[in-house]
């Protein structure tokens, strides 16, 4: 891909490929599979995060020890989750924004391929953790280190993943780009990591609620002192705090976005998600108050409230992302069509020639010929195919098996990649395109 500068800006060229699907339904789509996606990356990483807390306070009290083990058994699950449900939203937006998706790739470079690696230490440590637990049961420094890297590794992923994505918005920083420490200059990376992260834990707190609060979950031979209530009560705690650091790192995030991507529209958004995040502070400090069911009534509410506020976020996201990139997607489809006129002409005026039928008119076949073949195969030249010179004579007086060939072609010479056929080509438009090619000087 080379990239031309435009009012200091780098502008390339569109693939010009159709969509598998219409934009529309690829759009919802990206928004729900990566909500899903998010889901998953929370849990899992909200869950690491507390299970090292609650094994370094079980150093002191066994039974936070192995409520650290209770917490534990729920990450490997929600990480084989958080990985399948990660296909759909990468497959959609490197349909969606393939140019800046790939661009932020190639600017963040070598940190952004480290992710493979990352992702499978974690994983591999955290099997390590979870299957060494007895084993290194009287050598805890040792199992909380194994764990520890892993967390790392967890916080780490997002983080470098965050970076790339946010890139991508901001087209007019990549010249000014020359590695993944240089995006992390963009003024909104940390707020909206912290924000993701304070997300993550409140997600968390809110699932752990309801795993220890059901009603096939027991304290009986599993602890010693600590009782089910007040383990919901931690973890509805973990989410009132969390859910509050929201109005920290939500207006901080909001304040450090370029202001090019922001609308009306996306503040109405952003305002109607702050206020049902504090009717669920309200609920949440009634439910600790009240000492109220978990799972209950308030708590499914909370639940639900959570829920529209997840939806909020990712339209929210989407709409950002959308209003910040509209006038370069605009420049980048004007310097495609134009790229694309220039290469019909220098086909039509240089690589074609003008033949005439007896009539005076063009041949029937040569319109068909200048959109569908002319970019691979030139008069005398080799492009991507071989020279009509070359190619046509192979058909002389058997203009059967050239309108087969071209409907349905394959690959006669190593040197030469296969030809694409035409299969929708109607009869008339193989014997068309046929008849051109056989009356043709190409010489």
């Amino acid at each position: 891909m080379i990239l031309t500068v435009l009012n200091q800006i780098p502008v390339p060229k569109d693939i010009p490929l159709p969509m598998p699907l219409p934009e529309w339904l690829l759009v919802i789509i990206l928004v729900f599979s990566f909500l899903l996606h998010i889901l998953f990356i929370n849990l899992m990483i909200g869950g690491s995060v507390l299970t090292f807390w609650y094994e370094l306070k079980g150093q002191k009290n066994k039974d936070y020890d192995n409520l650290a083990r209770e917490i534990a058994a729920t990450i490997t699950v929600n990480k084989s989750l958080a990985v399948v449900l990660g296909v759909a939203p990468l497959l959609s937006i490197n349909v969606l924004y393939t140019l800046y998706f790939y661009s932020s790739n190639a600017l963040t470079g070598n940190i952004w391929i480290s992710v493979v690696p990352w992702v499978a230490v974690s994983f591999l440590l955290l099997y390590l953790h979870k299957y060494s637990w007895d084993r290194l049961a009287d050598n805890k420094p040792v199992h909380l280190g194994i764990l520890g890297i892993g967390v790392f590794s967890f916080l780490l992923i997002p983080f470098i993943f965050l970076t790339n994505i946010n890139l991508m918005l901001f087209p007019e920083k990549w010249g000014e780009i020359k590695g993944f420490f240089d995006a992390l200059t963009l003024p909104n990376v940390f707020p909206r990591y912290f924000h993701f992260i304070t997300a993550s834990m409140a997600i968390t707190g809110l699932f752990l609620a309801f795993w220890f609060g059901r009603r096939g979950f027991t304290t009986e031979g599993k602890f010693e002192t600590l009782l089910k209530s007040e383990i919901k009560k931690q973890m509805v705690n973990l989410v009132l705090v969390a859910t509050g650091s929201q109005f920290i790192f939500g207006p901080l995030l909001f304040l450090t976005l370029p202001g090019k991507g922001v609308t009306w529209g996306l503040f109405w958004v952003i305002l109607a998600g702050a206020t049902i995040a504090a009717i669920i502070l309200y609920q949440l400090w009634k439910m600790i108050s009240e000492a109220s069911n978990i799972p209950g009534k308030r708590f499914y509410w909370v639940l639900g409230l959570f829920t529209f506020l997840v939806a909020f976020m990712g339209t929210g996201r989407h709409m950002y992302r959308e209003s910040a990139l509209s006038t370069h997607k605009e420049m980048m489809a004007e310097r495609t069509a134009a790229h694309w006129e220039a290469v019909r002409q220098a086909h039509e005026n240089l690589l074609l020639p003008q033949v005439e039928s007896e009539a005076g008119s063009f041949t029937p076949g040569q319109d068909i010929f200048q959109t569908n073949c002319a970019i691979c195969h030139a008069p005398a030249t080799r492009l991507i195919g071989p020279a009509m010179a070359e190619a046509a004579p192979v058909y002389t007086n058997d203009i059967e098996a050239l309108k087969q060939w071209i409907k349905e072609p394959g690959r006669k010479r190593m040197d030469y990649p296969p030809m694409a056929g035409f299969p929708h080509f109607t009869e008339k438009q193989l014997t068309d395109v046929a008849n051109y090619v056989l009356q043709t000087d190409w010489e």
